[in-house]
């Protein structure tokens, strides 16, 4: 004979399990819009059945069935998803952060324009073109002395503007390094609470999640890849462990230096040291060729010409020599003699002796200003002072400074298109994930009615068989009293 309160038991694990339900659904519809949040469902099964007592095998047919209950808790998550998401995130944020820089460079370059580098060096040439027509006047002197100034500070400015560029773009290094710092030491003490939660039995689910976002996050900033163990997630760069259960290992920029580019190689940490070390410092250096070659060429020639002083005198250096090629566009200057006294400016080519056998300056002549005003027609090979990329040899400045803000468009343009790129496939991949992870208000509500049905259904039936063990309990025997 079966027990008269099996019944009973049946409909309590009945309302205990669709009220579990319930209450999954209503923490699913409460998270809707929470970051990283993943549906949770119950997992249902039959209880185990019984069968009849007996000392050997029941003769009673079949197992009576013993009501429901549920097993677990589980959160809805596909690895293979998540893993493609940290491959796509990785190289979004690296091409986000070229992308900004070389647009910055663009900016600081400032070409084609009319107020940009090659405006000023035209202005310059066309001052000595203006002094071969009045070779001995001061005012058309003073015109190239004041071009010359312009060219300097223009130079001077642009070289300024990527020295602050290079120092944002290393402070942000510093920012990203910290970040990581924190996500890392986050991501440690979530596997040491998820050990010790799920180390009792139950799942940790909201921690889960809360860890996975802290990854999602991290996988923008530095390439990481992520491998389940007993004690949580190792979290690798490269080769390089960055957490093993509960343990972070300190992420600094020592780190940062020693892992690029071989681990260190995706990310928007990578793209910050690879803009630092490529863009900036590759247009740095052709800044300073492009200075270097023009101090040089315009200084000869200048050597060559005679000045307005009498006896006469030599031309020396027009602009101050390049004694650092490193820094040749930031220290670039006119020379002191040509600032101090426009008469130093050397426009002559020509002397002659007077009567008396003393020799002066031709002082109309003008062929030295024109052969000043030709350098701007002039190839040159232009001195890269050991730099292994020259962007252009065997040109006139014209030509090189073109060169220069032609590679510069064309890689700000890849940079975009890669950026537009990995926007699109982050988008599909996270539609995938949210597709099965992510929480539908209506798919929750339909549920909400279904586990409401259930939960009033198993209710009805602890209530007709409380009144059937009522009717048992009070009512049976009373016959004939």
């Amino acid at each position: 004979m079966r027990s008269t309160f099996g019944g009973i038991e049946i409909s309590k694990r009945g309302i205990l399990t669709q009220q579990a339900a319930l209450t999954t659904a209503g923490h699913n519809v409460a998270n809707a819009n929470t970051p990283g949040f993943s549906r949770q469902v119950v997992k249902m099964v039959a209880s185990e059945p019984i069968e009849a007592l007996s000392f050997n095998r029941s003769t009673i047919p079949g197992q009576m069935g013993q009501g429901v209950q549920f097993t677990e808790v589980k959160r809805i998550r596909e690895a293979f998803l998540d893993k493609q998401y940290a491959n796509e995130n990785k190289s979004l944020g690296e091409w986000t952060v070229r992308q900004d820089t070389l647009e910055k460079l663009e900016a600081i370059i400032n070409e084609p324009s009319n107020t940009g580098l090659r405006q000023v060096l035209d202005n310059f040439w066309n001052s000595w073109q203006e002094l071969s027509k009045q070779p001995d006047n001061l005012e058309t002197r003073a015109v190239v002395k004041e071009s010359a100034l312009a060219v300097t500070d223009a130079f001077n400015h642009a070289a300024k503007q990527l020295n602050d560029l290079a120092s944002d773009l290393n402070d942000n290094i510093t920012v990203k390094v910290t970040q990581v710092n924190t996500t890392l030491k986050q991501i440690a003490g979530l596997n040491n609470e998820i050990f010790r939660v799920e180390g009792l039995g139950n799942n940790a689910n909201d921690l889960r999640d809360q860890r996975d976002l802290l990854v999602d996050e991290l996988s923008k900033v530095i390439n990481v890849s992520v491998q389940e163990e007993s004690g949580g997630y190792r979290v690798k760069m490269g080769n390089q462990d960055l957490v093993v259960a509960s343990t972070a290992t300190e992420f600094d920029e020592n780190t940062v230096a020693s892992a690029y580019p071989a681990d260190l190689n995706s990310g928007e940490l990578y793209g910050l040291v690879l803009s630092n070390q490529r863009y900036v410092t590759e247009y740095k250096n052709q800044l300073n060729s492009m200075v270097s070659t023009i101090v040089t060429s315009v200084n000869t020639a200048h050597k060559e010409g005679y000045t307005l002083q009498d006896p006469p005198t030599k031309g020396g250096d027009f602009f101050a020599p390049v004694t650092d090629f490193s820094t040749a566009a930031a220290t670039f200057k006119v020379s002191a003699n040509i600032t101090d006294n426009v008469e130093n400016i050397a426009a002559s080519s020509k002397t002659y002796f007077d009567a008396s056998g003393v020799e002066h300056v031709v002082k109309g002549n003008n062929e030295l200003a024109l052969k000043m005003a030709g350098i701007k027609n002039q190839k040159y090979n232009f001195d890269g002072s050991g730099v292994t990329k020259i962007i252009l040899n065997g040109g006139t400045f014209d030509e090189f400074l073109r060169a220069v803000v032609s590679e510069i468009g064309v890689q700000t343009q890849e940079a975009q298109r890669q950026v537009s790129n990995q926007k699109i496939l982050v988008d599909q991949v996270d539609a995938r994930r949210q597709s099965v992870s992510g929480v539908s208000l209506d798919e929750e509500m339909a549920d909400m009615i279904k586990y409401q049905h259930a939960y009033n259904a198993a209710a009805r039936s602890l209530t007709t068989f409380d009144e059937m063990l009522d009717k048992v309990i009070n009512s049976m025997g009373m016959v004939g009293r």
